[in-house]
Order: C-alpha cells, then structure tokens, then sequence
C-alpha cells in the first residue's frame, strides 16, 4: 500500500490553567464551557515508562490504528533515513497549549542530568504563539547574575517570577527553550508546541495552587542559572517565488521549523524525500500522489507527511500558512 499524509485523533488533556480557545482553530471540544482543556496533543508516540500516549490515525486506509502501529508495519515508508529514539519512539511530540492562567514555572532535565537517571527524559521544545492577549508575557530564563542561593531563596519566599526574563510575546513569535531552560506560558498565551518526546517536567513553583506536586530539588540539580541562548532562533524570511513565502523560525539538531505562506490557487510538487509534520495554522487544500488517496486538510488539522510520498502536489482552495516541522538528522544520516 502506498502511504498518504496522516492526520491523527487528537488526545485533549483536562489543565487546570486551561480553557477553551483551541477552539478557534475549527474544534469541538468535549465537555461544556465549564470543562478547562489545556492542551491538544496532535501526534504523540510516548515510551511506556513516559505514559505511553500514542496517536491514532484520523484518515484513510489506516484509519484507527496508533502511529506506533503504523510504523511497525510501514517503517521505511514513513521514516526514510530518520531513526526512531531509543525507546523506539516517532522522535517528535506536537501540542496546541492554550494558558488561560500562567503555567507553573518549571524546567525539563538535561542531558546530563537524563543520563544518570534512566527512567527520566531530556526535553528541548519550541513555541509558536499562536494568539496572545495584550500585555502577555511567557517566562523565558532566569535573570543573568542569579546564583543558586539566590534561587533557592525565591523559591521560599514565593517569588519566583521575579528571578526569571519575561518576555513580552505577539502572534507569530517563535520561541526555543533547549532542556535546562526554567519556563512558563504567562496568562493569555496559546502556543503550538514542538518538542522531543519526553513529559518529564520538574514544576518549581505553581503560582498558589497546592493541589500539585512541586519538585524543587530536582529542578535545582538540572536548572541553567543563565537566560538560553538565543542563536537556534532564525528569523529569516524570502520569497520562494510569486506565491510563497518561507520563513525559517527555529532550526537545531532535533528539528527545524519554517512558517510557510501559499496563495489560494496555488500548485507545486512537495519537495520531501524525508519525513515532515505540518501544522496547518490557516486556510485548506489538498495534497494529490500517484497510487495514493488525495488528502484535503484544513485549519487546526496536523499532518505526517510520509518519507515515501515522492510524487505529491499540493493545491491550495485559499490562502494558506501552516508550520513545516523537518528533521535534520535525517538528512545528515543520508548525507552519510
């Protein structure tokens, strides 16, 4: 069988800082006005001993079986030259995320820290601001010249906030927070989230709800005391011809992000020979490929687009932008 561009169930979390602005992205979510949803995880494939969370496929053939599955069955075809993680996993996990109220200030392990605890995993992540109220902020870094005392001590005092960069956000930022990074979604803020995949968070201070585990230590043990480095960041925009714009946002080892612009009417082949994820931030078309179903997509939908589809084109019904999330190791192993 010929794969096709995917599209996946979507696994909707209750949060407590949650609401319900996911659905301006042309959702229907369960529950009533009163349900808080939090986050909407597009394509997942977790290890067990991370929660296991998969995906399920939305369309077509395989139509109701995991990503995982798929995978098994149709590895190359979707994978090309990208090689799964360690645990066997898809290497990517991509969120909608919408803060009604600020998330806790947290951090992910490092490396470092990862390694010498096997059942934990590192997690370097993006955000894209999707919507932002006037005058959010997400918390990006701690102050430069705050020592681990220091720290430590507004912890105690609960003011963290204080000890960290807030950096004021607008639709269409792109930020990278690489493992390490002390972070949180500010209030009024809904991101796509592009992360490796671990959910190992370490929350350091919950802005005064008590009905959630707190794990300083362990965050003090992993945390980078320092703002991150800004140099993964790229914002560079160029036509690529009459009808599109490309314009590269994030590129580091795990993934690059490019937010990519196509007039309605608009044709062309799609150039992969490797994986590629798409988030589809407005307008809809169609992808077409030989031997293969045609899949049309629409705002909010997320797509894998197989390493296998060779001979697809895209056509666009309206003006259409969407993130086109790749993978550079797959290209270096190609290049090998």
């Amino acid at each position: 069988m010929t794969l096709y561009p995917l599209k996946f169930e979507p696994i909707y979390l209750d949060k407590v800082w949650g609401g319900r602005r996911i659905e301006s992205l042309g959702r229907t979510l369960p529950g009533g006005p009163e349900r808080s949803i939090g986050e909407s995880w597009e394509l997942a494939d977790l290890p067990d001993d991370a929660g296991g969370a998969r995906s399920v496929v939305a369309n077509g053939p395989v139509a109701g079986r995991t990503l995982r599955h798929v995978i098994e069955q149709h590895g190359e075809a979707i994978m090309g030259h990208l090689s799964l993680t360690e645990q066997g996993c898809f290497p990517l996990l991509v969120k909608y995320l919408d803060a009604r109220e600020s998330l806790s200030i947290q951090v992910h392990p490092d490396e470092a820290y990862a390694k010498d605890h096997p059942l934990l995993h590192t997690k370097n992540e993006a955000w894209y601001v999707i919507d932002a109220q006037d005058g959010a902020v997400i918390y990006k870094g701690v102050k430069e010249g705050i020592t681990r005392e220091a720290f430590a001590e507004h912890i105690r005092a609960g003011t963290v906030a204080d000890a960290l960069a807030a950096v004021p956000v607008k639709r269409g930022d792109c930020h990278y927070l690489p493992a390490g990074t002390c972070h949180a979604i500010g209030a009024g803020v809904m991101v796509a989230e592009i992360q490796t995949p671990s959910d190992t968070t370490f929350r350091i201070f919950d802005w005064g709800r008590t009905d959630r585990e707190l794990h300083v230590e362990q965050a003090l043990d992993c945390i980078h005391l320092s703002p991150p480095q800004c140099d993964r960041q790229e914002r560079r925009s160029h036509i690529a011809g009459v009808f599109t714009t490309v314009s590269r946002l994030i590129k580091t080892d795990d993934f690059e992000i490019e937010r990519i612009r196509m007039s309605e009417g608009y044709s062309q082949e799609i150039p992969y020979n490797e994986p590629a994820v798409w988030m589809v931030l407005e307008g809809s078309g169609v992808i077409t490929a030989t031997d293969a179903p045609a899949v049309e997509f629409t705002r909010g939908e997320t797509l894998l687009i197989p390493a296998s589809l060779t001979d697809a084109r895209i056509e666009l019904h309206e003006d259409t932008a969407w993130l086109d999330i790749q993978f550079p190791r797959a290209r270096r192993t190609l290049l090998a």
